[in-house]
């Protein structure tokens, strides 16, 4: 039995019913192979068994009342998995899907996504099963001051930095840095993706969409083409949806789906800037559903399906985790698409992911692809540990670097360890050669 079959056999055993973990732990540490035949100084230092194994799991109960006076109770997260590289780093997600599995799986994930920024942040996440869908603003507020009465003792600038993710918004970190504010009687940069006049950088509202569209740019020059003139599907229609669309309206492509939980709108024509602005009214004001976008400008909707059957040259999904599956993943080639740039966490199943390879799809793993919210995070830390605030030409730059710079280690790591061109084990293999060297140097901790 090789070293990885061995700690895969152990992450199984003491992390049942943790599918999503499970999944993650198994693609990582499968295309982390190669590195033990040059590398016999990590087994003997019992690198993995130490990696996939939290420093610490915060799991904590959050009571508030509602509109009604009625006490509700929800159930708080914080897995802090590595601090390596820096103090903990990642999102926190109010969401009824939200366990333990997935923020394990998160958390895990988030350990080579930072890495392969080159900041010196760590890797953690946290949420919880509360909804913020139809809760009114100070439902949500009770909410999250409580949610942070629980969590503040063991965040901070040097220690752990929470930010956005799936349900938490502006409103969410606002009412989340006002109650860290009033316990700890101190005005630090504990949270990023804070608003502009306190603390916020600009870019970070566009920066997961602006950089999933850069990474799959750099893949396509890598093989001289642009992603100018492509025809794009896109899943999603929050956050990251919203700004990939908008990015890739600059760059020249033709955006032509967008999605939610209710199904997909195809508008073949591509969707315009002010059709995107129309939407975003619609799902960041409106709080409405994708089905509107279709009434109001004539296309079709497809109610419970994805955008994955519709032909393209590029695919992003930015919708959440397994949403493109072996099935999709055949269609998608079968289509004749060229690129797929993950802008969520994990979308893609091991079997469309393998599928994906085989057929030499340029495919851009989330780890790497949609690193570029969370370097921005590391770039609103730096802003905040200055007091300075950078221009937004001066954050984009340095995003787009950032971007550049993540896909050159993966392209470099997979040529050396694996095969050129596999994004998915080179950005596995990169991340995982800066966190090993660093644990190595710091001894058993």
């Amino acid at each position: 039995m090789s070293y990885v079959d061995t700690v895969l056999e152990g992450v199984h055993r003491r992390n049942p019913r943790q599918p999503e973990f499970l999944q993650a732990a198994e693609i990582v540490l499968r295309s982390l192979e190669p590195v033990f035949e040059h590398h016999p100084e990590y087994e003997e230092a019992a690198i993995l068994e130490r990696l996939v194994e939290p420093e610490r799991t915060i799991v904590f109960r959050v009571p508030w009342v509602d509109d009604e006076g009625k006490i509700r109770v929800n159930r708080g997260y914080r897995v802090q998995f590595s601090s390596t590289l820096g103090p903990f780093k990642g999102g926190l997600r109010f969401h009824p899907t939200v366990n333990l599995s997935i923020m394990k799986f998160l958390s895990f994930e988030q350990i080579f996504k930072n890495s392969l920024t080159r900041l010196q942040i760590g890797a953690a996440k946290g949420g919880s099963d509360f909804d913020p869908k139809g809760k009114s603003d100070s439902e949500v507020m009770n909410f999250c001051q409580s949610f942070m009465t629980n969590l503040a003792a063991y965040i901070g600038p040097s220690t752990d930095v929470p930010a956005g993710d799936i349900g938490v918004g502006s409103r969410e970190i606002g009412y989340l840095f006002g109650q860290y504010k009033r316990l700890r009687n101190e005005f630090t940069g504990t949270l990023t993706g804070k608003g502009l006049d306190w603390g916020g950088s600009l870019v970070r509202p566009e920066a997961t969409g602006y950089g999933v569209v850069y990474f799959a740019e750099e893949m396509l020059n890598g093989v001289n083409d642009s992603i100018e003139g492509k025809t794009c599907t896109v899943s999603g229609s929050g956050n990251v949806a919203q700004y990939a669309v908008q990015k890739l309206i600059d760059m020249g492509a033709k955006p032509v789906t967008m999605s939610d939980s209710s199904g997909y709108i195809h508008d073949p024509e591509g969707i315009t800037r002010e059709r995107l602005e129309w939407l975003m009214e619609l799902k960041n004001v409106k709080r409405g559903r994708i089905q509107e976008y279709a009434r109001e400008f004539g296309v079709e909707f497809y109610p419970d399906q994805r955008p994955w059957n519709v032909p393209c040259e590029a695919a992003f999904p930015c919708a959440t985790q397994n949403e493109i599956d072996l099935e999709d993943a055949q269609r998608l080639t079968a289509n004749g698409c060229l690129v797929v740039a993950e802008g969520a966490n994990m979308p893609t199943t091991t079997e469309g992911i393998r599928h994906l390879v085989e057929k030499r799809i340029l495919f851009g793993p989330g780890k790497a692809a949609n690193a570029g919210g969370v370097a921005t995070s590391g770039l609103e830390m730096s802003q905040n540990a200055m007091r300075l605030n950078w221009t937004f030409e001066q954050v984009d730059q340095r995003l787009r670097e950032i971007m550049r710079n993540i896909y050159l280690a993966t392209a470099e790591a997979a040529r050396r360890y694996h095969e050129a061109g596999n994004f998915e084990v080179g950005a596995n293999i990169a991340g995982f050669l800066k966190v090993a060297d660093a644990m190595l140097d710091q001894g058993v901790v």
